[in-house]
């Protein structure tokens, strides 16, 4: 089992990547649970063409028992789904919603019962303190990515992730695994984003270019995945899991770097 935390600045794509690479790991036989780490519930929205999930925070502050499965449901390629969700705005502490919505979720199986492969952690913006830490301490993240374009919000957003999670990991916190280049097409954009890369010590992972079909199948309520599985697009998020594999030590690319052969026997 892989356990990754994506974070980055609000806008940059958390949730269009995460949907698109828990679909690709389900296409490559993986059992994938995706958790989304915001009060917006919108992480895994493309992944079930729309359709809102029970929020875990909600059913909790309802006092009422519920089940796992009440909380948990399949989309896309069988990608297990869950929201955490929190307060409405101003009326209460979001990043405590999300520490008592992964809690519940541990208490209740998440990971023991469903056992996935890979779980996926879909956390609000660039907040890293308090309960929006919560998915990259120990027992949940292993590692943490990193979304960023060249546009300056982004890259001063990175730079302040990259250096809280190298701050925790003096704590056993999950690992910076690298970043993710995400590209809006502004000047000088490889360069900026390289020289993050070199002072926080960490490597660009991989890319994903600019592509209108990304917000054309959104606007279908579909990943691309879904909606273009032969495009290069759905090729380029195809090469971002690759390189991902590759950098956290499992999958195919695990494989491949240790000369195994086939992805599920490693």
């Amino acid at each position: 089992m892989i356990k990754l935390a994506f974070y980055g600045k609000g806008g940059i794509g958390k949730s269009t990547t995460v949907s698109n690479l828990a679909a690709v790991w389900a296409e490559r036989g993986m059992r994938v649970l995706q958790i989304g780490c915001d009060p917006k519930a919108d992480s895994t929205l493309l992944l079930r063409h729309g359709e809102e999930l029970p929020c875990v925070v909600d059913l909790v502050r309802a006092g009422r028992p519920f089940e796992l499965a009440d909380v948990v449901h399949e989309g896309f390629r069988g990608v297990l789904c869950a929201e955490a969700g929190g307060p409405l705005p101003g009326r209460g502490c979001a990043g405590r919603g999300i520490a008592t919505a992964l809690e519940t979720l541990e208490d209740k199986g998440a990971i023991a019962e469903l056992r996935p492969d890979v779980v996926l952690y879909d956390v609000l913006g660039d907040v890293v303190c308090g309960g929006f830490a919560v998915p990259m301490r120990d027992g949940h993240a292993d590692h943490v990515l990193v979304l960023t374009s060249g546009e300056n919000m982004a890259i001063h957003a990175a730079a302040n992730i990259g250096l809280a999670v190298q701050g925790f990991a003096e704590r056993g916190y999950a690992q910076l695994a690298g970043l993710i280049l995400n590209r809006r097409d502004v000047r000088d954009e490889d360069a900026k984003v390289a020289e993050l890369a070199g002072d926080l010590g960490c490597e660009v992972v991989g890319e994903l270019p600019r592509d209108r079909a990304v917000t054309d199948a959104e606007e279908r309520g579909l990943t691309l995945m879904e909606a273009e599985p032969e495009s290069p697009m759905a090729d380029a998020y195809r090469a971002l899991a690759d390189a991902i594999e590759l950098r956290c030590g499992f999958g195919a690319g695990a494989c491949s770097a240790a000369g195994g052969e086939g992805r599920r026997s490693c």
